[in-house]
């Protein structure tokens, strides 16, 4: 038997107590080209609460009466697929689940590295360390002494985004909720300073910080915070637009303002995107992040909560900030 969340009912604004629906079943038997995963972490993204919605969307919505969707890791229990091998360590596309059979399509093995946990190889290498790499080096192109501002800048890939901007030479302001947050992105992190925004006028605070104005916005967040900073990008600044987790639980769609007249008369260039663009050149990225860690350049932090039964809740916690770092859920030991 296995134990899988499955989606009851669309949400309405917030994810609601019977929106998700946790059921044992039985597992499948195995079919040629098939493999059994246990799985060790599951992630717990921004994405999902879209996932869960009929609106216009880069993926499927999860069909009601289906399991949930979610990056998955996990070590190979059985295998009838060739080149798997039990024991193996694999991540990718899954669900919401303590067991899941796969033909492989949307997963790949996943490196070990020495001396990195595998919470933390995970935590980066999967997608959050892909989103932020290609978000920011081909969209935000960040140059030597340039202005690189992000959003949720002590979650999964905001922390990373940072300090790819700091190798690269930018000069780097996150906005993150409460001290202890802004105080991890400047002091562990790297970050040259930290907005607040829970305690912060952020318009102010930007204009102290980038009197100069902003070359590269990493958007993450949108509303309120993205409009403040979109007010201060400088003439041919970048904006890699992530994602505007904001207004994801709105029952009424809530954007901000266009911004075409600013968009022409400052030459801006804004790009949407989603990381699975990407997924030709994941092993770019992969090497990459990876290298940066083994050098001690790149640090990660990961929020791990345990119990699958305990998915519904945390998830909520992406939407009002209540994260700090890359959150996974703790499925079974590593």
């Amino acid at each position: 038997m296995r134990k899988v969340w499955k989606l009851a009912s669309r949400p309405v604004g917030d994810i609601a107590d019977g929106d998700l629906e946790l059921v044992n079943e039985a597992v499948p038997d195995l079919a040629e080209g098939q493999f059994l995963l246990g799985v060790i972490y599951l992630s717990l993204d921004p994405t999902n609460r879209i996932w869960m919605s009929d609106m216009e969307q880069y993926m499927p919505p999860v069909a009601l009466g289906a399991p949930m969707r979610a990056g998955v890791c996990g070590r190979v229990i059985a295998s009838r697929k060739p080149g798997v091998e039990v024991g193996q360590i694999m991540a990718g596309l899954g669900e919401w689940a303590d067991l899941i059979v796969s033909d492989g399509s949307m997963m790949s093995p996943l490196p070990q590295l020495a001396g990195i946990s595998l919470a933390a190889t995970y935590g980066t290498l999967a997608l959050v360390g892909p989103t932020a790499y290609f978000g920011l080096l081909d969209i935000g192109q960040p140059k030597p002494g340039e202005t690189l501002v992000v959003s949720a800048a002590a979650g999964g890939v905001g922390q990373i985004v940072g300090q790819i901007g700091k190798i690269k030479g930018a000069r780097v302001i996150g906005i993150a909720g409460g001290k202890a947050k802004c105080d991890y992105v400047v002091n562990e992190l790297g970050f040259d300073a930290c907005i607040d925004y829970k305690n912060e006028d952020v318009g102010a605070a930007l204009d102290r910080l980038a009197p100069g104005g902003i070359d590269i916005n990493f958007e993450q967040v949108g509303g309120p915070i993205m409009i403040e900073v979109m007010n201060r990008m400088k003439l041919f600044g970048r904006v890699a637009l992530c994602g505007m987790i904001s207004g994801y639980n709105d029952v009424t769609p809530n954007d901000p303002p266009g911004y075409w007249t600013m968009i022409l008369m400052r030459r801006l260039l804004i790009r949407g995107f989603i990381v699975t663009d990407f997924a030709p050149r994941f092993g770019e990225s992969g090497m990459a992040l990876a290298g940066w860690m083994l050098g001690g350049q790149l640090k990660t932090r990961q929020d791990i909560r345990p119990g699958l039964e305990n998915a519904v809740e945390t998830v909520k916690e992406l939407y009002s900030g209540g994260n700090f770092g890359k959150l996974l859920i703790e499925v079974s030991q590593p």
